[in-house]
């Protein structure tokens, strides 16, 4: 199983808060993708946040050797052809580490860049941009007009390192958002939802996905934050503190945030807690060991696996069962959570790719016998 984990802002033990946030700086990411690195992660998502992802990612590059960068890419904000050539260059200096995650967004983050479709016009604009777009990453010379974008002549320049072309990820709940996915993605993303509902959602892009004959070529991921000690009780309390300094005001401008938005995503998360804190934390958890306090405090994915070691790995076994193929997970803070969720989880569960485990700092009674001989 694909896991991947979180390299986007806000970070810290409490970062809804101004005394619980962490300074995003440059040496601190370049600390967490070594980390996430050298621990074994499939890659990083690189999200839409306080930092440009592209920027941000290309800058990281020197800094990592195995995992996949995951970048996100918002369709109106910047040409088929542009974005076509970033590709291709980031994924030739990656030698072919790049994945892009197609973000749609909602009302009033594109209103922010001066975009202003409505929600079934951004998924016809990006059923036009990804065809366009796959086009120029097969090597095509294109010329193409439809409603929303008009090209004459595309090309690029060189060939993307992958082959036959970079991965596309995409996430939406709509059924305008199915139909492309179903048409154009590679991985198909949800937000935090329970087994159930992210098996029924699968079986359908999948019927969609039929008609394009791509039934076989999707795969379906989910993003998750997690909360894992090494007992169930020592997880509930590590959730108890969030929930404690979830104050009134941050849960007040989180909802005031989403409130009215026209993600058909966010408003999935939003109905799991309504907008309220209860006195008792576990009257959120919407399934056995799926907690959606996060969403109070977090727009997004607001649903986090809490419990022991054996008991994430169980319901991540339902995530697969229901058809999931790849994780993205982060825990608060970044940094700290990547190393125990690769201690106490990853192992059970992924091939651990480019982590050595072959040294440790833990010396056996051989060894501990070799040295003394020696010395």
């Amino acid at each position: 199983m694909d896991v991947l984990w979180y390299l986007t802002g806000p970070d810290g033990h409490y970062p809804w808060r101004p005394d619980g946030a962490r300074e995003l700086s440059y040496p601190y990411f370049q600390q967490l993708a070594r980390a996430v690195d050298h621990l074994g992660f499939t890659g990083a998502l690189l999200a839409t946040g306080s930092h440009d992802a592209w920027v941000q990612g290309s800058s990281l590059i020197p800094y990592t050797e195995n995992f996949q960068h995951l970048i996100a890419a918002h369709p109106p904000m910047l040409s088929p052809t542009l974005l076509a050539k970033m590709m291709t260059t980031f994924d030739q200096f990656s030698k072919g580490r790049l994945r892009v995650n197609i973000v749609n967004g909602d009302a009033k983050l594109m209103a922010q860049s001066g975009v202003h479709l409505s929600h079934d016009e951004r998924y016809a604009y990006t059923d036009e941009y990804l065809t366009v777009l796959r086009a120029l990453l097969r090597g095509e010379t294109v010329n193409f007009k439809g409603k929303f974008i008009h090209v004459v002549d595309a090309g690029l320049p060189l060939p993307p390192t992958q082959q036959p072309s970079i991965p596309l990820w995409f996430g939406g709940s709509s059924e305008a958002a199915h139909e492309v996915a179903a048409k154009h993605i590679d991985t198909y993303l949800s937000w935090g939802e329970t087994p159930a509902q992210a098996e029924q959602k699968i079986k359908h892009v999948k019927a969609l996905a039929a008609r394009y004959g791509r039934a076989d070529k999707m795969r379906f991921g989910i993003r998750l934050y997690v909360i894992v000690r090494k007992t169930e009780a020592e997880a509930w309390a590590a959730a108890q503190d969030l929930y404690d300094h979830m104050d009134e005001r941050a849960i007040a401008g989180a909802q005031a945030y989403v409130a009215g938005i026209d993600s058909i995503g966010q408003q999935r998360m939003s109905a799991l807690h309504g907008g309220r804190k209860p006195a008792d934390l576990r009257e959120l958890e919407i399934a056995p060991n799926l907690w959606s306090g996060i969403g109070l405090v977090r727009h997004g994915p607001g649903t986090a696996l809490v419990g022991s070691p054996e008991q994430v790995v169980e319901r991540i076994q339902d995530y697969r069962a229901a058809g999931i193929d790849v994780l993205i997970v982060s825990g608060m803070p970044l940094l700290e959570e990547a190393y125990r969720f690769a201690e106490l989880v990853l192992p059970r569960i992924a091939d651990r790719r480019g982590a050595d485990r072959s040294i440790t700092s833990a010396w056996t009674k051989d060894r501990d016998a070799a040295w003394k001989s020696v010395a």
